[in-house]
């Protein structure tokens, strides 16, 4: 059994530190908890639960918190978890496992993000980067920060799935924290864009703070900056952008130009359930419609290992599955996907069924 280091940074999170930290007392783990300025119970909460606590002057710098994280964890291998993910899944000898066989890689739990969406609490699920060795890897980047290898700023090294599953709470606060939290990263991201002004990836986490506030023309504008500049389509964050990027430009009347930017790069982002969904979605929204491309990409998105069973990638495509139905006359089996997406609590579901079918 390899020791791991459970590492997280926070300021005033007194909200989360008890579901955060309460799943972790019983795993083998040390677990570290940098605090970063709380004037509220975060720290005692921390103690409660047997955390190691270090206090870090903030200075504007995720990276810098999270590499002090890295000095304090006794153990040569580290996990990091933010205050608002909730660990749900842990099977402890296959991570020992996996760990094993890939000891100078990074390590991709899976986080389940919540938000509400179309009057549906939803979730959709990405793999994010955090079990490394701290003696090959550390982060960089001010806010967003990212995992890259010591002595390299490339993003080319190997990547495996974890069997540790966590409930992100961080987008369910409202529209009002939403807003404060975007102008709080953006004035951050703008800072670094002056810096390096090349830099892909601050564009996209700018066209992401605006998407969370669903600010969809801001959004189209900073993903396309971003895709402008050179890019990996393999790199995690590029495959989010895509389906992000669409989303804004169906969003702003640009179905047209999203037809013509994704379908010569289709192939990048195959086998993706939010990417199929969203290309399924330019098809309905094109003037006039494909029904039938559209229904192709959303049965795709269902046969997806990643289509979660009550996440938006199940209950979306049944619900456009009903909707090219409807528009085929196909009444029976509109009806019947209709049903499969309310099942599932999909409120425009429910509301279609009410107002076509009874």
């Amino acid at each position: 059994m390899i020791p791991i280091s459970v590492c997280i940074i926070g300021k005033n999170e007194e909200q989360h530190m008890e579901n955060c930290l309460a799943p972790l007392v019983s795993l083998p783990f040390e677990v570290v908890y940098v605090d970063t300025g709380s004037t509220d119970r975060t720290k005692e909460t921390a103690a409660k639960y047997g955390a190691k606590i270090y206090d870090f002057k903030w200075i504007d710098d995720f990276s810098a918190a999270r590499n002090f994280a890295l000095e304090k964890a006794a153990h040569e291998y580290v996990l990091f978890i933010d205050c608002d993910e909730y660990l749900t899944e842990l099977d402890t000898a296959p991570l020992f496992t996996a760990l094993e066989a890939h000891p100078q890689d990074v390590g991709l739990l899976l986080r389940n993000n919540y938000y509400e969406a179309n009057g549906t609490q939803t979730n959709y699920p990405d793999r994010v980067e955090r079990l490394f060795s701290k003696k090959h890897f550390h982060y960089k980047g001010i806010i967003h920060e990212q995992v890259v290898r010591q002595g390299s700023e490339s993003p080319f090294y190997e990547r495996y799935e974890i069997p540790l599953i966590v409930d992100h709470a961080g987008y369910s606060g409202g529209m009002d924290a939403m807003r404060r939290k975007a102008e709080r990263n953006n004035a951050l991201l703008f800072r670094e864009i002056k810096r390096t002004p090349n830099d892909p990836y601050l564009y996209f986490q700018v066209g992401q703070s605006y998407n969370g506030i669903r600010d969809y023309e801001n959004a189209y504008t900073y993903y396309k900056k971003s895709f402008a500049l050179p890019i990996h389509f393999q790199e995690p964050w590029v495959q989010i952008m895509a389906t992000a990027y669409i989303n804004a430009m169906n969003h702003t009347g640009r179905s047209k130009e999203a037809q013509t930017f994704f379908e010569p790069i289709y192939e990048h982002f195959s086998g993706d359930a939010n990417f199929y969904c969203s290309m399924g979605n330019i098809y309905l929204n094109l003037n006039p419609p494909q029904p039938l491309k559209a229904m192709a990409e959303y049965v795709k998105a269902l046969q997806c290992p990643d289509a979660r069973e009550k996440g938006a990638n199940s209950f979306i495509p049944y619900y456009n599955i009903g909707l090219v139905n409807e528009m085929l006359g196909s009444q029976d089996s509109a009806l019947t996907f209709y049903q499969k997406a309310a099942d599932l609590g999909f409120a425009p579901a429910l509301e279609r069924l009410s107002a076509k079918f009874t």
